[in-house]
Formats: structure tokens, C-alpha cells, sequence
């Protein structure tokens, strides 16, 4: 099988690269590509950089070049979800683009037109399977499985977690996972986005992630190489 595993940053996927054996690099778009195999897997892993086009691009790059037959978004993110901490993880059950507003056409806030769903519904056995692992993984932290919401925004007030909360109930913000999931819906490829809460999306959101980014990272990337193993 192969799995494209997609990361905005250097620090989301340094663990992961290291993986990979007789890898090969390429540069596509200015993304770059590691291609090798793992677990009897063939596994490219590409870093798309931060915000939701250039999750897109890669995600289609994935999809048309390297043909993966799934793809799995690894990263942190900050919790919304006021049972949710740094260090905590939330296995994707759905995506939304929370800055994607047609509310003037009568379209619901995060809608898309002409697409016929709401939202983009990760494949259930990845979850599930995420999920199992993730319990057995991990001690002392709290795993959900719940709704993720991306945007162009780096979410840093309590009004603009307020907002989120009200008009979507997600557990968790980041900036890439609903673009990839709009990518693979299109594409008709099971998908997943795992995220470890680096901040809270709070007032205190940018020293939080300075200070969590690299360990929460590294939570997530135990858990995709325990994916890998049993997939």
C-alpha cells in the first residue's frame, strides 16, 4: 500500500522522516517529498508547509504524482474543547473550513457550494483504528475522537474561540486538516488528521505553543508510526 503522510512543519514530521528506509527526495511546487518504504509499506511523506492552499496543492501532489491510496495528516493544533489540554490528542471524525463564509447566499458558515456535504467525513477505520492505538499508547492524557475546524487563522482569543465553539462545536483548530480533507473527498481518498493540542486557542495561545509545539508533535508521530505498523 501507499500512504502519503502530510505535515505543515519540519517539527510535525522529523521523527516520522527518519522512518523511512533507502528514501528518495523530491521537490515538487517547493514542497518536498520523502519517498521510501516502512512496514511493507510504501510511505511518502511530504511537508506542505502552514495554511490550507498549501495544504491543498499537496494533498492533489500526493494524490496525481505519487498515487497514495490514503493519506494520513499528522500535527498540533489548539484545543477547543474546554475538557481538552496540551499534550491531549483529537482523532478527526470530520473537517470544517471554519473561515469559509458564503452566509450571504444563505449558505451555512463553513459551507462550500455545489459541494454536497457540509463537511468531510474521515474514513472510519482509520479512525477507529487511530483511536484503539492512541488508548493503549498513551497514559495520562485524554484521546477523542471529535470534529477538527481549520482556517487561515491562528486561533489566540477567547472571543475567537467563543465564536468557534458557537457556530461549529469542534474540539480543535489548526490550519490544514479540512483543506486535505476536501482534497481526498474530491479524490475519493481515505483520509485522517491526527492532531496533539499544542495551546488552547486561548489568550496565552503563543507562548503556550512555543513552549508544547515539538513535544506535542512528537505524541502524534508515535501514534502514526503505530498506524503504520498495523494498517
Amino acid at each position: 500500500m501507499k500512504i502519503g503522510i502530510i505535515g505543515a512543519m519540519e517539527e510535525e514530521l522529523c521523527e516520522l522522516k527518519k522512518l523511512i528506509e533507502n528514501g528518495t527526495k523530491n521537490v515538487i511546487s517547493e514542497i518536498e517529498f520523502w519517498q521510501g518504504s516502512y512496514q511493507n509499506h510504501q510511505i511518502v511523506i511530504a511537508q506542505c508547509g502552514i495554511g490550507k492552499v498549501n495544504a491543498a496543492i499537496c494533498s492533489q501532489i500526493l494524490i496525481s504524482c505519487f498515487h497514495v491510496e490514503k493519506i494520513i495528516n499528522v500535527g498540533v493544533a489548539g484545543a477547543i474543547r474546554k475538557d481538552l489540554h496540551v499534550k491531549d490528542i483529537v482523532i478527526s471524525t470530520d473537517l470544517v473550513q471554519h473561515d469559509f463564509d458564503v452566509t450571504g447566499y444563505g449558505y451555512v458558515l463553513g459551507e462550500i457550494p455545489r459541494l454536497d456535504n457540509y463537511c468531510f467525513v474521515a474514513d472510519e477505520h482509520l479512525v477507529n483504528l487511530a483511536y484503539e492505538i492512541a488508548q493503549s499508547l498513551f497514559k495520562g492524557i485524554k484521546i477523542v475522537k471529535d470534529r477538527i475546524v481549520s482556517g487561515d487563522i491562528f486561533i489566540s482569543s477567547k472571543e475567537a474561540k467563543e465564536k468557534l465553539i458557537q457556530n461549529f462545536s469542534p474540539a480543535a483548530t489548526e490550519m490544514e486538516g479540512a483543506a486535505i480533507g476536501q482534497a481526498c473527498y474530491l479524490a475519493k481518498i481515505p483520509f485522517l488528521v491526527i492532531r496533539t493540542m499544542s495551546d488552547e486557542a486561548d489568550d496565552d495561545a503563543s507562548s503556550t505553543y512555543d513552549e508544547f509545539a515539538l513535544d506535542a508533535a512528537s505524541h502524534s508521530m508515535k501514534l502514526v508510526q503505530e498506524i503504520l505498523k498495523r494498517i
